[in-house]
């Protein structure tokens, strides 16, 4: 059986405003009916892959900062957005890459959980190409991605080179007394989010079993 392909949308550094939209995009593609949904029988969505262009915080459904959090936020430079996604309040700006699978997870076979193990196994198996053999992913409900009538959005963020001090002023996705990292700390090198990137993909592919098809246009 072939397996399903999943189309690969590379954005470089954008403003996670421009993800967000490019995000709700696929998502009304997919959530359109049969008739009309811009996919082939074996397409199952988006792999959508960016670095944040400017540092901004996010908070999902459960919240996770106060009106005055946020100002405070803000008065460093960065932006603060509520989000439809699961989890806390958590960081993104550049050296992070952020993947967001808009997936149909009927396409795939897969429920919501499977979908959530195998995002996190992506980060892991990515972790041990790069010779970090002791990277684990955490349990529920320490995740943050949205699914609604099968499909799925927002994903993962994987520090490569990111500056860990905006972390030190939240509590990152409610992890008290736990600390943040990067691959460059891990590594002792500076990494990027162009290195990782093929990785990435490998462990994506491996892991969803599914073949990935380049997007010419974000559109």
């Amino acid at each position: 059986m072939q397996p399903r392909a999943v189309r690969l949308v590379q954005l470089s550094r954008v403003r996670y405003a421009e993800l967000l939209a490019l995000q709700e995009r696929w998502l009304r593609r997919l959530q359109a009916e049969p008739g009309t949904e811009a996919l082939s029988g074996t397409e199952a969505g988006a792999l959508l892959l960016c670095e944040p262009a400017g540092p901004v915080y996010t908070a999902g459904l459960r919240g996770g900062l106060t009106p005055e959090e946020a100002a405070r936020l803000r008065a460093l430079g960065a932006e603060v957005r509520a989000t439809g996604r699961g989890g806390l309040a958590t960081f993104h700006g550049p050296g992070q890459l952020l993947c967001h699978p808009v997936l149909d997870l009927r396409r795939l076979g897969l429920r919501l959980r499977t979908h959530v193990a195998a995002l996190e196994a992506c980060a892991v198996r990515l972790c041990e190409l790069r010779g970090l053999s002791g990277a684990r992913a955490r349990p529920p409900p320490y995740t943050g991605v949205r699914c609604g009538r099968h499909i799925t959005s927002h994903g993962l963020a994987l520090n490569c080179s990111t500056d860990l001090t905006w972390f030190e002023h939240i509590v990152p996705c409610g992890l008290v007394g736990t600390s943040v990292t990067s691959l460059s700390e891990e590594l002792q090198r500076h990494v990027t989010v162009d290195e990782v990137i093929p990785l990435f993909l490998e462990a994506f592919k491996e892991t969803y079993k599914c073949s990935l098809i380049s997007e010419d246009s974000p559109n």
